[in-house]
């Protein structure tokens, strides 16, 4: 029998002859495999849906057509059909080209943890697990195989403890269980542990795993019960797209050799696989496929009962397996598998064990008995990963009609109830009811989605960072060049130092990001605190090029205008409106600011040609790419005639603000800056040292300031001119860390922080936003005349804390003692002086949330276990009058600066 321990001494010699443990180990640091399935091996679950003589044709008659069309029959697919069947879509297929679960879901490991650090995960996760642990069982009279024995997060740091105490806090507002243990308590729980190097655990007793056969075999009989139809052994051969008058491409049929379905909507649940499937349509899957495995041990004694175990500074995962464990994790190198073949089903790869054993050596230092227990079976099987380890969801931009439900980075059980909700409620009603941003392929920029070189580098980092600690302020290191300002330098991603390639010397970021590495106010505090003064003080210029920068022309300009902005953007040419983009339920979808442009011949890349209608959209970069989806979708729903260009790549973008923006521009801009001559939320074409830009007085941190949107081979003489003109008044560059102090301080929404398409107008105190005065219509409107007329169940709140303590968001928010939500965004205002939060609260009586409720309440915060008392405001605390971005400061200015800086 092989022993863990003796492969741990074995591999690195394993080379001539193979011990029994190390036979796989043929090659060392593999980059990629073109690997074919190996013979047969176990997995850890008491059935397995395959069936050795099984038909050579599908299960069941294929129908003429269906309402929508499931491909893959692992656990995304399975909740999917089951979701839309039980929302009423009866007429719906299920096609896999095998067996349910044949791909990847029937080798996962399937746990399931309810705590993450987003408040949407634990959101999917509750609803999975009572999917799996409830509702099934009520529905089908079957059991699911669902375990509920616990989980247990292993930390050997302060800092990886202080991650698991932020879960803590949040989870108490949804009403989850956990517990911070000391190392003591631990080993009472767990006597196998090793205890020795810890420095606390975090527990939750109602965390557990879950059977991939039992759920998905459930999950088709509960979804076939409702009229869903489940055909198997049924290969997808091609998808027939067509085009309608309008040029737009939508779904129109699915063909297999059994026979042509025709229907509207195809949702890809293929795993991966699920990139050839979207090839057929002429659709871009950005995902990779890699090895992952686990082993599993024999009998140990005394593992019965035990929780499930995370050692994330180890990179390793202990299943309780019944009276064994299976042991697996993720590692820094791991292999790629190029070649996917359409032959695999139920089938495994032959385990690398140079590329596994660091999984041994941290299994057995955390739980010693490993050493001497001999391994049942080895599963290596492929799975699907993406460029941020997060799930591929929504419709397809390429495709109307065409929905992702893949890349789930081997969390597709795990989130698999959830995320099927979400995908059924996006295809019957356009949008989920969830903020799904996260998962929408929507959220990655169209030149990406093809680029190989980004999708391995950004997957690789993603795969090899997937278990460490989750700070505020990380960023990737991989493919950091893909798109570029005329401000931007360059350097290559070197892989962590994997697969043999030399980790870069002297990286200036990557020293810079490790300082951000806390849960405390960062080492650059003071920076961004100068930073953040030196604007509120005197003048900043910020870098707002990789703004997203779109014109909207055209014959229905304007109707198109009416209908998806919030605001009236109909004034008169020249001025500059800040609005929403609403769904249907009239969620917000965006915030952007919208310039109604004067009728005249072309000037691109400043203004389009327009004779008639024309606006200039100006939408923060990182959403970008969504909002041009969203106006898209929109425009062909309602049939409008319109033009939508995007100019990002072809203008850039700074901002130049604080008291002394004027003096400073004034200086190289040929056009009168003062208020009457260029008020607030106005733009003009001007002349900038001999170069045309356009200027508008805008501000997204609080004060006198101005954009200037700049082709793109005039920004860096622009640039150099308004840092010379600015010398005299000691400019600086400031960075986006200020912008987010600067503008939490002065109340102004982050979309996708504090405004999402869950969060209205209305709950996010943007009423102003909305021509609601006006019998305008615009899209989302009737939801909103609705939630306004009831009175609001939950809004915004904006909070401040007296003790210097460092908050990040997910922070949970008390009323009497009570919790009634958490903090979606929180940084430090230097101007105030305080710790400031947003969230939004709810009454937990059902009730309006009004300024009664608010005024009335005993508001706490906790951070990690530790409660601060925090005081609500229903007004900004900084500049509450707006005075300041109208260039009114008071006469005693630089007093009451000094005044606030001490």
């Amino acid at each position: 029998m092989a022993f863990l321990g003796t492969a741990v001494r074995k591999v690195a010699s394993c080379r001539p002859a193979l011990s029994p443990l190390c036979r796989s180990a043929t090659t060392s640091r593999r980059y990629s495999s073109s690997s074919e399935p190996t013979t047969e091996k176990s997995v850890p679950y008491e059935n397995v849906l395959k069936v050795e003589e099984g038909g050579s044709g599908p299960t069941k008659p294929l129908p003429k057509s269906a309402e929508a069309v499931v491909i893959g029959g692992g656990s995304l697919g399975c909740q999917t059909v089951y979701h839309l069947a039980k929302m009423g879509m009866t007429n719906v297929v299920l096609l896999e080209r095998d067996r349910l679960t044949a791909g990847t879901t029937w080798h996962t490991a399937g746990l399931l943890w309810q705590l993450r650090p987003s408040d949407v995960e634990v959101e999917l996760l509750a609803h999975t697990r009572q999917v799996i642990s409830h509702d099934l069982e009520q529905e089908t009279g079957l059991e699911t195989g669902w375990i509920q024995n616990g989980g247990l997060f292993i930390a050997s740091n302060k800092q990886r403890l202080d991650e698991y105490k932020r879960l803590m806090s949040l989870g108490k507002v949804y009403g989850i269980e956990s517990h911070v243990l000391s190392p003591a308590e631990t080993k009472d729980l767990y006597p196998l542990m090793n205890v020795d190097d810890l420095y606390g655990t975090l527990y939750v007793p109602k965390d557990g795993t879950m059977d991939p056969a039992g759920t998905c075999t459930t999950l088709s009989r509960a979804a076939t019960a409702r009229g869903a139809t489940v055909i198997e052994n049924c290969p997808v051969t091609g998808i027939q797209v067509s085009t309608d008058d309008m040029g737009v491409k939508r779904v129109k049929a699915v063909e297999t050799l059994h026979g042509t379905i025709q229907t509207p909507v195809v949702v890809n649940c293929a795993g991966v696989w699920a990139a050839k499937l979207g090839e057929m349509a002429g659709v871009k899957v950005p995902l990779v496929a890699m090895h992952h495995a686990y082993v599993v041990t024999e009998r140990i004694e005394g593992i019965q009962n035990m929780p499930n175990v995370r050692d994330h500074d180890a990179s390793v995962y202990l299943r309780l397996q019944g009276d064994a464990l299976s042991v697996g994790g993720y590692e820094q190198n791991p292999v790629f598998w190029d070649k996917v073949s359409d032959k695999f089903a139920f089938s495994l790869f032959d385990l690398d064990w140079d590329v596994f054993m660091q999984h041994i050596e941290g299994a057995i230092n955390r739980v010693p008995a490993l050493e001497q227990t001999g391994i049942k079976s080895t599963v290596c099987g492929p799975e699907s990963f993406t460029a941020d380890h997060k799930p591929l969801m929504g419709e397809a931009p390429e495709v109307r009609g065409f929905f992702l439900g893949c890349g789930f980075n081997s969390a597709g059980m795990m989130l698999g109830g959830g995320c099927g909700r979400e995908l059924a409620h996006w295809i019957i009603h356009g949008r989920p009811e969830k903020d799904m941003y996260g998962y929408d392929i929507r959220r990655f920029h169209h030149s990406l989605t093809d680029n190989n070189k980004w999708i391995r580098e950004r997957s690789h980092e993603s795969y090899a960072k997937n278990y460490s600690v989750v700070f505020p302020f990380d960023e990737p290191l991989a493919s950091r060049n893909m798109r570029t300002d005329p401000f931007h330098k360059v350097l290559d991603y070197d892989w962590y130092g994997a697969y043999d390639i030399s980790k870069n010397q002297n990286y200036k970021y990557n020293e810079l990001l490790g300082k951000e590495y806390t849960f405390d106010y960062p080492p650059h505090h003071h920076v961004i605190k100068n930073e953040c003064l030196t604007c509120r003080h005197g003048v900043s210029v910020f870098n707002m090029s990789y703004f997203g920068k779109f014109y909207l022309t055209g014959p229905d300009a304007k109707k198109a205008a009416d209908w998806l902005f919030s605001a009236d953007v109909n004034k008169i040419p020249g001025s500059t409106v800040y609005t929403c983009m609403l769904n249907k339920r009239g969620g917000s979808e965006a915030d952007l600011t919208v310039s109604r442009l004067e009728a005249g011949a072309a000037n691109l890349p400043l203004a389009p040609e327009g004779n008639g209608d024309a606006y200039y959209l100006a939408i923060g970069g990182g959403v970008a790419e969504h909002n041009w989806n969203h106006i898209k979708t929109v425009l062909q729903d309602e049939g409008l005639n319109c033009q939508l260009t995007d100019y990002s790549e072809d203008m850039g973008m700074i901002s130049i603000q604080g008291p002394k923006s004027r003096e400073v521009l004034q200086e190289i801009l040929d056009t009168d800056l003062s208020n009457e001559a260029f008020p607030f939320s106005t733009h003009k074409v001007c002349n900038a040292v001999g170069h045309k830009v356009r200027a508008m007085r805008l501000s997204f941190v609080g004060e006198l300031g101005w954009e200037l949107h700049i082709p793109k081979d005039s920004c860096l003489p622009v640039y150099q001119a308004v840092m010379a003109a600015g010398a005299k008044h000691s400019i600086i560059n400031a960075g986006y860390r200020a912008i987010d102090s600067l503008s939490i301080e002065k109340g102004y929404r982050h979309w996708h922080a504090d405004l999402r398409p869950d969060d209205t107008p209305l709950e996010a105190g943007l009423a102003f936003t909305c021509k609601m005065k006006s019998t305008i219509p615009f899209l989302g409107r009737a939801s909103l005349e609705k939630q306004k007329a009831e009175g609001l169940r939950r809004r915004i709140v904006c909070f401040t804390i007296d003790e210097k303590v460092p908050m990040f968001g997910l922070e949970a928010i008390f009323r009497n003692g009570v919790p009634v939500g958490h903090l979606r965004r929180s940084d430090y205002g230097f101007f105030i002086d305080k710790q400031i939060g947003y969230g939004y609260i709810r009454n937990p009586d059902g009730g309006v949330v009004n300024a009664d409720f608010i005024k009335s309440g005993k508001f706490t915060l906790e951070r990690m276990g530790v409660v601060y008392e925090a005081k609500p405001h229903l007004k900004s605390p900084f500049d509450p009058s707006n005075n300041r971005v109208k260039g009114i400061y008071p006469d005693n200015y630089h007093n009451v600066y000094k005044a606030n800086a001490q």
